[in-house]
């Protein structure tokens, strides 16, 4: 286990962003705090398995049915190889969409523009570092979990929860959540924390549910963005942390209600590469450990291994060109070769809007 720096001793880095802790395992590290789970970790874990019970915590890759930002929902394609009796299936969807973790390639410190371990743009759009595939690699996000179950604490405090609005989770609730349930939790241990998203989610129509998708502004619950936070996060020395929300923190997470000093997207993945898991399905396991009167588990999570392939490259490279001018891309085809040159054509929207904004043309060589 690696020793525990007190959080005073923050940021490890003095030329990167406020609170990293760059550098901790080694300046070459792809790992993060997911290197806090050793052998000795994944033993001790393996004690919480006691009934056999096995409980998924994925949302149906469908979910949310009507995504927002206007990213594609999923598609299920079943090709029937004729003339046999044998089926395949092709499966299109966004990796932002229903459960995830977020890996340290997805969100960099804003201001410097530094992903974890002081890595650039570049290196992400030239390389795979940093990729998922490390992770899968090391084993997966393996060890013990621990449930916090704030939605049901909530209701029997008689605290509103409006899980679909811009509200935060505070801290000391969560404090009070632990020594009310008995629940210790240990460096490296797995953080889940059930909002009442997915339960909120699932009571809505199909026209409300595309109405939420339609909303200017991604507001929805989420552990509240604080100084507070950070260091009751930093405290507990966890290896993840995850939730059933969108954005684990109260979301939109930059806004008039956010403290800039303190995204927890910046500190926690970027500054200190602490994975984030957003949209977990915590219903079945929040029921089991309410019936069990015990909120400690073993949790086995492998990400998808995808590596950055060279190929991948091109359609990364035009996403982000025209992300540079805000707009939002849709509809990119790749179209062919003519000698040694490719081109791309498509359309792109004004920015949170179905409104067509125009037509581009890419052309590169390779």
């Amino acid at each position: 286990m690696s020793e525990i720096i007190p959080f005073e001793s923050l940021p490890l880095d003095p030329e990167g962003p406020p609170g990293n802790a760059w550098g901790r395992f080694g300046a070459a590290d792809q790992l993060g705090t997911l290197n806090l789970l050793t052998p000795a970790v994944i033993v001790a874990a393996a004690k919480e398995i006691r009934t056999g019970v096995r409980i998924s915590l994925d949302w149906p890759l469908s979910m949310p049915t009507y995504p927002s930002f206007e990213r594609d929902p999923f598609h299920q394609r079943i090709v029937h190889r004729r003339p046999n009796c044998i089926n395949d299936d092709i499966l299109t969807f966004n990796t932002q969409g229903s459960t995830q973790w977020d890996g340290f390639r997805h969100y960099a410190h804003q201001q410097s523009k530094r992903f974890y371990n002081g890595h650039t743009q570049e290196e992400i759009e030239g390389s795979d570092v940093l990729g998922l595939h490390v992770v899968t690699e090391a084993g997966g996000i393996t060890g013990r979990g621990i449930l916090l179950d704030y939605a049901t604490w909530a209701d029997e405090h008689h605290i509103p929860l409006a899980p679909l609005t811009s509200s935060a989770i505070p801290v000391a609730h969560l404090t009070q959540l632990l020594a009310d349930h008995s629940i210790q939790p240990r460096p490296a241990d797995i953080l889940f924390i059930r909002s009442g998203f997915t339960r909120a989610y699932h009571a809505l129509s199909d026209a409300e549910r595309q109405d939420l998708a339609r909303r200017p502004s991604p507001d929805f619950i989420g552990l509240e963005a604080s100084e507070a936070a950070v260091r009751w996060l930093w405290a507990h020395q966890f290896a993840a942390v995850a939730g059933d929300a969108p954005s684990f923190e109260r979301a939109p997470i930059r806004g008039a209600h956010a403290d800039r000093r303190f995204n927890l997207h910046e500190w926690v993945l970027a500054g200190w590469g602490c994975p984030i898991g957003e949209l977990f399905d915590l219903e079945r396991l929040a029921k089991h450990c309410r019936e069990t009167r015990r909120y400690e588990f073993f949790l086995a999570s492998v990400p998808l291994k995808v590596r950055s392939f060279s190929f991948a490259v091109w359609g990364r490279k035009a996403l982000i060109r025209k992300g540079e001018v805000g707009r939002i891309p849709s509809r990119l085809e790749f179209l062919g070769l003519i000698r040694d040159v490719f081109f791309s054509l498509g359309c792109w929207r004004r920015s949170h809007s179905a409104e067509l904004g125009g037509y581009f043309l890419i052309l590169w060589r390779l």
